[in-house]
């Protein structure tokens, strides 16, 4: 019987290992650290002494490949999520607290309700979306949007920058127009956001690895992949560090690793080779029983402008901070960092400044690749030049930004393409 080789289990190897798996195909799954999940995980902070996740994702509704995932594993029930679709925010700089909240018609009538759209914007400023609708290959989010307005800072620059990990100045808008033409342009049922109740590992890693480890699959960690052996159009060895595995005539091999770490092994491959970093800041806070409620209808996470950070999710007493396109915060000491989060969390939550806190600063220096129209080209599809091997990942030519859906969507690519060799 053939069996599959997925070198790489992050989301992209996994969901490419649960569709193989339910289809009868045996796989064996590899990966160079101790445990799964690649950039989507859990793990215990010793020093929080908290279960806290290494970054903070957001799954809407309209991430049918997240939620295809979710449903096949069984773990549809361990997120959160409000009947509606809001998003709640607040100015940093002015104080201003409102919610973005698409109303259930595909017509965007909720743009003519001042208590759903941004604060201090007006109906008309929304037409600015049919620019970004109408954008060329080579124009950025910023050549589309020249005019700097109120909703410029409150949604275009934020939305851009968590979505596409990459500044307006440098985005894609035509790969910001498909996010927008899968979520916002249809309608608040395609909005509604999904938060994991506990964290990813409980969520994405753990159902699926026990779907995954029941025989004849194997999982192997710490192995990670030195080089692959060819022979004529095809690859025949895989060679980690403990040694060298054959890959029969009748197997297929998945390369589902970072882009460069791809590069690395397999000659001649092209990759989006310019990265953006994500900062993350998990703080351990005394929540103020005296304070407000700040968020809107109890939802765990709230959007920040006019600071430093773009969200923070709160999960029991920890608050978790995230800001996309860190370059700058990327290069501060992690006490730095953490005073500045500290400030933003106090005011953003209304908590007392003075209270004591423990941070941790987790930086991941190249969480995506840039998402800009040069590197969209560099975006391989799943089939190379040797018939037995395909690839991977949130970086491959999956039509959607780098996130946890274009990971999902990739292996299952790559799995239905496995399948049928």
């Amino acid at each position: 019987m053939k069996r599959v080789h997925i070198i790489g289990a992050g989301l992209s190897g996994l969901a490419c290992a649960l569709r193989l798996t339910r289809a009868g195909i045996p796989v064996s799954l590899y990966d160079a650290a101790a445990q799964a999940g690649g950039r989507c995980r859990s793990y215990w902070d010793a020093k929080l002494e908290r279960q806290i996740d290494n970054g903070n994702h957001l799954v809407l509704s309209a991430n049918h490949a997240v939620l295809d995932y979710l449903r096949e594993i069984g773990a549809r029930n361990r997120f959160v999520s409000p009947e509606r679709a809001s998003f709640p925010f607040v100015d940093l700089a002015s104080g201003d607290r409102w919610a973005v909240s698409p109303g259930a018609s595909l017509l965007p009538w909720w743009i003519f309700q001042k208590q759903h759209r941004v604060s201090d914007t007006g109906p008309l400023d929304y037409l600015s979306i049919l620019r970004i609708a109408a954008a060329r290959g080579e124009e950025t989010v910023a050549d589309c949007l020249q005019k700097r307005d109120v909703l410029w800072r409150r949604f275009w620059q934020p939305f851009c920058t968590s979505a596409l990990n990459t500044t307006p100045e440098e985005a894609s808008a035509q790969l910001l127009w498909r996010t927008l033409r899968e979520t916002f342009a249809r309608g608040g049922k395609a909005c509604i956001p999904l938060v994991p109740k506990v964290g990813l590992s409980d969520s994405f890693l753990d159902p699926a690895l026990e779907i995954i480890r029941n025989s004849p699959n194997r999982i192997l960690f710490n192995h990670r992949l030195r080089s692959l052996h060819f022979e004529d159009d095809r690859v025949s060895v895989l060679e980690f560090g403990s040694g060298k595995i054959t890959i029969n005539e009748a197997d297929t091999v998945v390369i589902a690793l970072p882009p460069g770490n791809a590069a690395q092994v397999l000659p001649g491959l092209k990759t989006p080779d310019d990265s953006r970093p994500i900062v993350n800041v998990h703080l351990r806070i005394a929540p103020d029983p005296a304070a407000p409620q700040p968020l809107p209808e109890n939802l765990p996470f709230l959007g920040m402008v006019g600071g430093s950070f773009d969200w923070v999710f709160l999960r029991g007493d920890i608050a978790s901070l995230t800001v996309s396109a860190a370059d700058r915060l990327a290069e501060q000491p992690a006490e730095e960092i953490a005073r500045v989060a500290w400030a933003e969390t106090a005011q953003a939550l209304a908590l007392n400044p003075e209270s004591e806190y423990e941070a941790r600063v987790v930086k991941e220096r190249r969480a995506t690749f840039a998402q800009t129209p040069a590197a969209l080209k560099l975006r391989p599809g799943a089939r190379t030049n040797w018939r037995n091997l395909l690839l991977a990942g949130d970086w491959t030519d999956t039509g959607y930004p780098a996130t946890i859906e274009s990971a999902i969507r990739s292996g299952n690519n790559a799995a239905a393409l496995a399948n049928g060799f």
